[in-house]
C-alpha cells in the first residue's frame, strides 16, 4: 500500500526550466572568462591565474554536466525510469565534487614546487585579469544564487563560481602585493590559498552526494524516532524492514513493514490504519515523507517472511 502525491518529474518541471536558464548563462559567462583568463595566465606566467583558468575549465564542464542534469532531472517518469531522472541531479553534484577534488590536490602540489623556484609575474596584467575573472564570477552568482538551495546540483554550481571568486581574490591580492614589494613568492601562495578553498568544500560535497547514492538515510530524519512514532500508533504491534532514503533533493522515500492487530484486517480498519501511517511519516516529523510505502500484517505472516531486519 503506498502513497505520494504525483509524478515527481511533474513537480520539479518548473524549478528544472528555472535552473537550466541560469545554469545556461552562468555557463556561457564561465566560458567568457575561461578565454580571457587562457590568455592572461600565457602573457603574464602567473600559476595562481593558470590554476583559476583551470579551475574555471573543470567550472565550465561541472556547469555543463550540472545543465545536462538539470535537462534530464526535468523529464517525466517512465515505466522503465519510474522516478524519471530525478537522480540524475545527485550524479551531476558527485562528478563535479569529484573533478574539484582532483583539481584542488594538483593545485596544491604545483604551486608547493613553484615555492622553491618562482618565476617573474607580470603583476600588472595579472591584476587586470584578476578583476576580469572577479566580475564574471559575481555575475555568475548573481544568477544561481536564488537557486542554490533547491537541489545538490545547483549547490556544486553555485559552490564552483563561489570557488571561482575567491580565486579570482586571491589573484588580484597577489597582484598587488608583487607590484608592491616583488615578492614574487605571492603568486605560489595564493595558488596555495585557492587549493585551500576548493579541497575541503569538494570533500564536502562528495560526501553528501555520495550519502543519496549509497541509498543513507536523510539528513534530518531520526529513524528511531519513525520507528516509535509509528509503533505508537494504535493496533500497531511491530514494525520491521524499515527503510528511508533519497531519490534526489527534497524526494525522500520511505518503505516499511508493519505488524498490525489481526482484528484489523477482519473488521475493515486497515485503509484507517494506512491513512494513519501516511500521516504519520508526511506530517509529524520535520522532513515530511510524501512518498511511503507500507506493507500491513498480521504477526503470522513473520513465519511465512524472508529472515527480516530491524
Amino acid at each position: 500500500m503506498s502513497h505520494d502525491h504525483g509524478s515527481p518529474a511533474t513537480g520539479h518541471n518548473h524549478g528544472a526550466r528555472s535552473s537550466r536558464t541560469r545554469l545556461a548563462l552562468a555557463l556561457g559567462i564561465t566560458a567568457a572568462v575561461l578565454v580571457a583568463e587562457v590568455i592572461g595566465a600565457i602573457i603574464t606566467g602567473s600559476l595562481a591565474l593558470l590554476v583559476d583558468a583551470a579551475h574555471m575549465l573543470t567550472d565550465a564542464g561541472g556547469l555543463t554536466i550540472a545543465l545536462l542534469a538539470a535537462t534530464l532531472a526535468g523529464r517525466p517518469a517512465t515505466k522503465n525510469r519510474t522516478w524519471g531522472f530525478a537522480r540524475s541531479e545527485v550524479l551531476g553534484a558527485t562528478a563535479q565534487a569529484a573533478v574539484l577534488l582532483a583539481v584542488g590536490i594538483f593545485v596544491v602540489v604545483e604551486a608547493v614546487q613553484r615555492l622553491f623556484n618562482p618565476p617573474e609575474i607580470e603583476s600588472e596584467l595579472l591584476l587586470v585579469f584578476g578583476v576580469i575573472g572577479l566580475l564574471g564570477n559575481v555575475a555568475s552568482i548573481v544568477i544561481l544564487a536564488s537557486e542554490r538551495g533547491k537541489n545538490l546540483n545547483m549547490r556544486a554550481a553555485f559552490l564552483e563560481v563561489i570557488n571561482d571568486a575567491l580565486g579570482s581574490v586571491a589573484v588580484i591580492v597577489a597582484a598587488i602585493v608583487i607590484t608592491l614589494t616583488g615578492f614574487q613568492f605571492a603568486d605560489a601562495i595564493a595558488a596555495i590559498l585557492i587549493g585551500a578553498l576548493i579541497v575541503p568544500r569538494a570533500v564536502l560535497l562528495l560526501r553528501d552526494s555520495t550519502s543519496v547514492l549509497l541509498e543513507s538515510t536523510p539528513k534530518g530524519v531520526d529513524l528511531d524516532a519513525v520507528r516509535g512514532h509509528i509503533l505508537n500508533l494504535d493496533h500497531v504491534t511491530g514494525v520491521h524492514d524499515l527503510h528511508v532514503s533519497q531519490i534526489a533533493t527534497g524526494l525522500p522515500v520511505l518503505t516499511a513493514h508493519v505488524v498490525v492487530e489481526d482484528s484489523c484486517f477482519y473488521d475493515g480498519h486497515t485503509a484507517q490504519m494506512l491513512d494513519a501511517l501516511q500521516h504519520c511519516v508526511a506530517e509529524h516529523f520535520a522532513v515530511q515523507i510524501e512518498h511511503s510505502t507500507f506493507q500491513l500484517e498480521p504477526a503470522a505472516h513473520a513465519a511465512h517472511e524472508h529472515p527480516t531486519h530491524d
